[in-house]
């Protein structure tokens, strides 16, 4: 096996050769221990404590309050420039010896900075005349568990809940630290443990010390620990006859309820709220709005200082167009939602597509603080079999301009509180972490738990930096692995939207567990769970008009982004579908091709992409370990082989309506509709894999023939 080692081991082991030993507290002695046991497995050498710099080669880490080193150099403008969470970390000298120096004004911020040297260091970066120093542009950067009191976990893909409430309080596994280092690391500070469908026994006090126990472990790693709430608790474990959120008793017993998580979690965070959504009780049941839920919630923490995260993903089936609802039923509360009160936004009006418009929610609202809430475990993007890096899609949200002021007024800068002032800020990633031995079900899944985190505390870094990075600590820094995985990375979430919805295609997968193409099925209950609800082909066409001649959902967003989107002359290829409908035979002017002609062309082009990633990933064989290797390469193969599923389900569905034929030159479906339809009745609906063995046989040949 080809082994990258660092050129610059020996620079390493003249400038770090000890660690300076760090404060008392449970912070500094973890981020003291984190770069002993880092800087020992990259220098290949055991790393000692010295009480004070004995020689050249000290690294000194602490605050002007726990070092006296740390208090005697002149870092005052510096530390004030990163705030409570941020870090410098500087090549310096003290006591006439050459150091380097982690420092910030809060223990916190001295772990996110030995993170960051280590991080530097694992990417073989020079550490002569050093200087980093960074602050976290987002305050509360969370983690949201889909996680269930019985150990399964809603869209989840890589085993069970890694929370054993069984155990809990008394054992405390490793599993547990190791997870909050792994957030501190990228720099999340909180986690919400449960279930946005929460069950109200997590608000019990028997679970409450469970939950106490976890806040414990992760306490010293900055995490804070957020629960669901289930808006129906006061009726549910309350004994109340009523949930309504003006009730004096219901707003008496939340009261209770805070002052008794706070007895136990001094530094509680504070909830999350799916309500009125999807069955969630809420007090729409009351014929109060969400701004008077979220604000009785709100009241109860205030005290405390915790947050209310309340989410705004709502639709019912009244008829009106799904991906204008939020916005129909949020806006009109813009300004009446109390301080602390965080609106959590999903990134898109829809449902974590694998590409969707931002939601026009964003800078809709300035009064109100918006959250932003991503998807990591990949629901609608093949979860954890299909290789697709989040990072793209994160950062096409963050730059997208929302023209609330002015261009410029980006998602990201709505978000961080720029353009509308907002003094409570928040982003969330849906989590895709479980008990498999690698954490998230495929390794490559773990670069979305890792990108989700360097986003967050930076909404600005670039997704293929991030890639690039991941790469070097995961894997080796040998450039001749490193650019062809990058390449594959930052390719692969336009591939799989190639194969699964091209041009504005969404929602088209198979009920309930979305895994599969299904753009048939239209005899689900409710209107807008049907994929043809969102495709609306029809003999005529294909794409939702949602323009003024259709629902007019695109008045929602700002003039110069509405104007974009409903012409035909200027929206752009990969929302058409979404927002018009399109006849089949009118041409593309970025391409020159039909829509069907596009169609085809995209979906096959996917195919053969996922083709070009196993080719890449053969070509490095050699430079990382047997197993990891095969793994991949296993996920690859079975991608290469579901994406031919859905290009020829699709393209034969889609043929039907349109009475459409593929063009020459790209390869024939290879069975016929009623196939493709029997393969999803008998696909299963859990987390088993292979999903479905029949469309596994052999290796696909190339979609596009010439």
């Amino acid at each position: 096996m080809k082994v990258s080692l660092p050129d610059r081991l020996a620079e390493y082991q003249a400038a770090l050769g000890y660690v300076v030993k760090a404060g008392s507290s449970s912070t500094l002695q973890a981020a003291q221990s984190e770069l002993v046991k880092g800087l020992g497995g990259l220098l290949g050498q055991t790393v000692s404590v010295s009480d004070q710099p004995k020689a050249d080669g000290a690294v000194v880490l602490g605050t002007p309050d726990s070092s006296t080193i740390v208090k005697s150099l002149s870092l005052g403008n510096a530390l004030t420039a990163v705030g409570n969470e941020g870090y410098v970390v500087q090549a310096t000298t003290t006591g006439g010896y050459q150091a380097i120096v982690v420092a910030a004004n809060t223990d916190v911020g001295v772990l996110r900075g030995c993170f960051a040297l280590l991080r530097h260091l694992q990417c073989h970066r020079t550490v002569q005349s050093l200087s980093l120093s960074e602050a976290p542009k987002i305050q509360h950067r969370i983690l949201d568990h889909w996680d269930n009191l019985d150990g399964s976990i809603e869209r989840g893909y890589a085993g069970k809940s890694l929370w054993n409430w069984s155990s809990l309080p008394a054992t405390i596994s490793q599993r547990y630290t190791d997870y909050a280092r792994a957030n501190a690391s990228i720099g999340i500070n909180g986690v919400v443990l449960n279930n946005v469908n929460a069950d109200s026994q997590i608000l019990t006090s028997s679970y409450l010390d469970k939950v106490a126990a976890l806040a414990t472990a992760f306490r010293p790693y900055g995490i804070a620990v957020y629960l669901s709430a289930q808006f129906g608790a006061p009726k549910q474990i309350g004994g109340l006859s009523t949930a309504d959120p003006l009730d004096s008793a219901v707003k008496l017993w939340w009261a209770t309820e805070a002052n008794t998580i706070y007895q136990k979690i001094p530094d509680f965070g504070g909830f999350l709220v799916k309500a009125d959504s999807e069955g969630q009780p809420g007090p729409a049941d009351y014929g109060r709005t969400h701004a008077d839920g979220a604000n009785m919630l709100v009241s109860a923490l205030a005290s405390h200082g915790g947050i209310v995260m309340w989410r705004a993903f709502v639709y019912k089936d009244d008829g009106t167009d799904r991906i204008g609802q939020a916005y129909k039923e949020f806006k009109p509360l813009d300004g009446k939602f109390s301080s602390g009160v965080v609106v959590q936004v999903k990134n898109g009006p829809l449902d974590f597509q694998p590409r969707e418009p931002f939601s026009p929610l964003f800078g809709a609202m300035p009064s109100t603080p918006l959250g932003l809430e991503l998807q990591i475990t990949k629901e609608y993007l093949g979860e954890d079999t299909h290789l697709v890096y989040l990072g793209p899609l994160y950062e096409e949200v963050l730059k997208s301009d929302t023209y609330a002021k002015s261009q410029g007024s980006t998602v990201a800068r709505v978000i961080d509180g720029t353009v509308h002032g907002y003094t409570t800020t928040a982003i969330a990633g849906v989590a895709n972490v479980g008990s498999d031995t690698n954490w998230t079900g495929s390794h490559f899944n773990q670069a979305n738990w890792y990108v989700f985190g360097r986003m967050a505390w930076n909404p600005d870094i670039s997704a293929q930096d991030v890639a690039d990075e991941w790469i070097r600590q995961t894997f080796t820094n040998d450039p001749a692995f490193v650019t062809p995985v990058t390449t594959m990375m930052m390719g692969s979430r336009q591939t799989t939207v190639n194969y699964m919805t091209p041009i504005g295609l969404a929602h088209i997968m198979g009920t309930d567990d979305h895994y599969g193409p299904a753009p048939w099925v239209n005899n689900l209950s409710q209107a807008d769970w049907n994929p043809v609800y969102f495709h609306k082909a029809d003999a005529t066409g294909i794409g939702f008009d949602r323009t003024a001649t259709g629902s007019n959902s695109v008045s929602q967003y700002a003039a110069t982004v509405r104007d974009k989107f409903a012409s035909r002359s200027t929206i752009p290829d990969d929302f058409l579908l979404f927002f018009q409908h399109v006849g089949w035979d009118d041409k593309l002017s970025s391409s020159g091709r039909s829509i069907w002609n596009e169609l085809v062309y995209r979906y096959s082009y996917g195919v053969d992409s996922v083709g070009t990633m196993r080719d890449s990933w053969t070509g490095v064989q050699g430079y990382i370990d047997a197993k990891r290797f095969k793994d991949v390469g296993d996920f690859l193969q079975t991608q290469h082989y579901e994406a031919r599923w859905w290009r020829d389900a699709c393209l034969v569905y889609f043929a039907g309506v349109s009475k459409h034929t593929i063009p020459s030159g790209y390869a024939t479906p290879a069975h016929d509709l009623a196939y493709y339809q029997n393969l999803m009745d008998k696909c299963p609906s859990d987390v088993t894999k292979p999903r479905c063995p029949d469309v596994y046989s052999g290796n696909p040949s190339p979609a596009i023939l010439q």
